[in-house]
């Protein structure tokens, strides 16, 4: 909707200004609604389309503001001008307005608001690496922000028409997979190993991380064991393979509950051999320098500054998490041609990816400007009733408890088919838009109370809306889901409806704009309205990873 009239805003403002109409459309935007007072629809930034904009003075804006509104005229899509602090302002023809929006959301279906001039541009290659938890640990909620903020970026990527790679970069190698061999060989059992492996392994874990503060033997024997890994000792290998598999068995289970997938599962492990031809490559170029400890490290400040060094090689010549990075963006480039590569991780990992981006420039890799890292703040106080240690398995339980509890009051609850998949959908909904919500480098602290908040901006009001939108479809659908009449849509509470397509407006209207005992054409009007509402709100809940339910 947004894109047709801008457009026709643009053109007319380009008559005048003598600029070409795609020069201004990105000046022209929606008015939000925080600040719409049914005033205007659209602004222009005058600022914006001024030249050398820091030789006028706020003053000499408001002039040009009101001289070029003084030049446009109202006509077919416009049907009133003004002026506010340095913009110019637009309302759209109220009927127009309704007719455009309905029918294009009904034409668009799952497109709609994606063919905006604002998105336009080739389809690119985006690779999307995220979640990457670590295997042999159960899948703890520290890598759930990670998750649900990566699947979001790949989703929109998608849904904008780039072809989008999503890997799972598993920590499937390092010095952590020597205490487990270790700890394995003195405290695992293979059948709780088969049973439960990611519990039985973090047990073991945390087992052999004790024991080894206290004896050096145990130390000393995970370096071993790890160095063997490092050079392809085939007991080793063998008993770390069946590691990883049996974890990634239980993430792709878990993946499932969360609606989440991917095209790609590769670790740490894959670039073993390859960060060899890194660190060969590095010292060819004569980046790499030794240390008096033996270990290998690369210089990227050119003057010795050591807050500005980074270590790729052990004294005893095994590989490091930054060494492996290196070969993981070279594979991938080799492999996919990327447009972009967006890794998402914690924002304790910043200076790793810029160090690691750095390296790839100087190494002569210009490609390495492709490539970002989106980080993000940590989950704070995310804990079960059951303990201190949260698995998001445990949460992900919790959740549909919690959520089966909360429903079984509800009359309709029991006439579902499945309650424990629609509470699992909606509890997902709910812990999605809790860390949605925030400031993406914020920490926050978890509370198991908002996430369940059935008012406000919270993911069970949003499954609400759409569940009751979707019950006026079944009620009502058969008999007025043909034609509309626009002009029955002209009342306030319709039109704002139909600027913003929001829940919050439509949860207010859905008890006001009755179709229920009102006149054919009116009540057909309406409901083409909600079914729009919810045909976007579904669109968007998917984007955010949400799967919408139809009852609740």
């Amino acid at each position: 909707m947004a894109c047709g009239f801008r457009r026709s805003i643009a053109c007319q403002l380009s008559r005048v200004l003598d600029l070409p109409p795609e020069n201004l459309i990105k000046s022209i935007s929606a008015v939000p609604i925080s600040r719409k007072e049914g005033v205007a629809d659209f602004q222009l930034s005058v600022d914006s389309i001024l030249e050398n904009n820091n030789d006028h003075s706020r003053p000499d804006i408001q002039v040009q503001a009101m001289r070029l509104a003084e030049k446009l005229k109202c006509d077919t899509v416009v049907s009133e001008i003004s002026t506010g602090q340095g913009t110019v302002n637009f309302k759209i023809n109220r009927e127009l307005l309704t007719k455009t929006v309905l029918q294009q959301v009904i034409n668009d279906g799952s497109k709609y608001g994606l063919k905006s001039e604002l998105f336009s541009g080739l389809p690119q290659k985006v690779v999307v690496e995220f979640s990457s938890p670590n295997v042999a640990k159960k899948f703890h909620v520290g890598h759930l922000r990670s998750t649900i903020i990566g699947n979001f970026i790949a989703n929109l990527k998608e849904a904008l028409g780039h072809q989008v790679t999503r890997i799972n970069y598993l920590g499937d190698w390092g010095m952590q997979f020597g205490l487990l061999g270790t700890g394995f060989q003195l405290f695992g059992y293979e059948e709780k190993l088969q049973s439960n492996p990611l519990q039985h392994l973090f047990e073991v874990y945390v087992q052999v991380n004790k024991e080894a503060t206290d004896d050096k033997n145990i130390a000393k024997s995970a370096h071993e064991f790890f160095q063997r890994l490092e050079l392809g000792d085939t007991q080793a290998l063998a008993l770390w393979q069946k590691f990883r598999d049996l974890s990634v068995g239980e993430y792709v289970r878990i993946y499932k509950r969360l609606g989440v997938h991917f095209d790609e599962y590769s670790g740490e492990s894959f670039y073993r051999e390859k960060s060899q031809e890194v660190l060969k490559l590095l010292d060819s170029k004569g980046l790499l320098q030794k240390t008096v400890k033996g270990t290998a490290v690369v210089d990227l400040s050119g003057n010795g500054d050591p807050s500005s060094v980074c270590t790729v090689m052990r004294s005893d010549g095994t590989s490091l998490y930054a060494t492996r990075d290196l070969a993981a963006a070279i594979d991938r480039m080799d492999k996919y041609n990327f447009d972009t590569m967006i890794y998402v991780t914690d924002k304790g990992q910043k200076k790793h990816f810029q160090q690691v981006f750095q390296m790839l420039q100087i190494m002569g890799y210009d490609w390495a400007e492709r490539c970002q890292h989106v980080p993000f703040g940590v989950v704070q106080g995310m804990k079960t009733r059951r303990g201190n240690v949260t698995f998001l398995e445990d949460v992900l339980n919790e959740i549909q408890s919690r959520m089966l509890q909360n429903m079984a009051s509800v009359k309709t609850t029991r006439e579902l088919e499945n309650p424990q998949e629609t509470a699992e959908r909606v509890g997902l909904a709910a812990l999605i838009i809790q860390d949605f919500k925030g400031l993406l480098l914020s920490d926050y602290q978890f509370s198991w109370d908002r996430v369940f908040q059935s008012r406000g901006d919270t993911g069970v009001f949003l499954q609400y809306t759409h569940a009751r939108l979707h019950s006026l479809e079944e009620t009502f659908g058969c008999g007025y889901l043909n034609d509309f009449n626009t002009a029955c849509l002209q009342e306030p509470q319709s039109v704002s409806i139909l600027q913003h397509l929001l829940s919050h407006l439509a949860a207010m209207a859905h008890k006001t704009l009755l179709i229920k005992d009102s006149p054919p054409e009116v009540a057909g009007a309406r409901l083409h309205l909600f079914r729009a509402v919810r045909s976007v709100l579904a669109n968007g809940m998917k984007l955010l990873g949400i799967t919408p339910v139809c009852r609740m």
